[in-house]
């Protein structure tokens, strides 16, 4: 592991970016005491103020605090990210293991599953799941988890077919080793470097998402601070008040350009052709 970090740490741009995650996540869990104003509270009198002392960021149509909505809208997508990725990263690698690891019709079963979803663009896939389940918060984790479970999936059967013949593997097959115990104990270790990796790399992705659905009105509900949600309202003030667009526009870029170089920073640091990933 230290080696993994040294390696790291000479990514200047993936310590950037782990360092305003790490911003992120203290903003969201502070976001009651650093922000500066309610965000649901509306002023007719501070409509579509511009950047001042009083509201760093401006306010929008209704007087709300633009900086204050975007402090809480940061815990939306990192609830959205967390929730969403957990659940593509939790069955998306049980797919993948077993698959793999078993090969014959169930390895088939999968993979054709897999090849299904993988055969529609992940935010047709997504509108179409929101379609159906309705526009929730959470549907719309769900949604995002079962895009990018297939993804999870096909790393997990690639890794486990490249060692599931490993003299290891069959050593503890041979000695009587439950098969659960080897998936756990030999398997699933010896994997999770490629998947972690996909984590910080579909959290950027799951951000996006969850902004780009709320925009479409699929999300949360129109007055929830959210990035997409304040993307939409903004759409038809942008030509007056340019503030209204360009704050939350940036924050979504930020968020998502830094798990994007903390995930290619984890890609190089635990490249397993370096000898530093082990």
């Amino acid at each position: 592991m230290l080696k993994v970090w040294n390696r790291y740490r000479h990514n200047l741009l993936a310590v950037s970016g782990l360092v305003f995650i790490l911003l992120l996540i203290v903003i969201a869990i502070f976001a009651r005491q650093i922000a500066p104003h309610n965000p649901y509270t509306m002023s007719t009198a501070a409509r579509l103020t511009g950047p001042s002392s009083s509201h760093w960021f401006g306010t929008d149509q209704f007087g709300r605090d633009i900086l204050s909505r975007i402090i809480y809208g940061s815990r939306i997508s990192l609830q959205v990210g967390v929730i969403a990725v957990g659940f593509s990263f939790i069955v998306g690698t049980i797919m993948g293991i077993i698959a793999g690891y078993n090969g014959g019709w169930v390895d088939s079963l999968i993979s054709r599953i897999t090849d299904v979803l993988f055969a529609l663009p992940d935010i047709l896939l997504a509108l179409v799941i929101m379609a159906i389940l309705g526009p929730s918060l959470n549907n719309l984790m769900l949604a995002i988890g079962i895009v990018y479970t297939p993804i999870f999936s096909r790393i997990a059967r690639g890794a486990v077919l490249n060692i599931r013949d490993s003299l290891y593997i069959e050593a503890a097959y041979s000695m009587g080793v439950k098969k659960i115990k080897i998936l756990w104990h030999h398997i699933l270790p010896n994997i999770l470097s490629p998947l972690i990796v996909q984590v910080t790399l579909s959290f950027a992705f799951a951000i996006l998402s969850e902004a780009a659905l709320s925009f479409l009105g699929l999300g949360v509900s129109p007055d929830t601070p959210s990035w997409g949600i304040m993307l939409s309202s903004a759409k038809d003030w942008m030509e007056l008040s340019w503030w209204t667009a360009v704050f939350p526009g940036i924050a979504i870029t930020l968020a998502v350009f830094s798990f994007n170089s903390v995930g290619d920073g984890l890609r190089d640091a635990l490249d397993p052709r370096t000898g530093t990933g082990n």
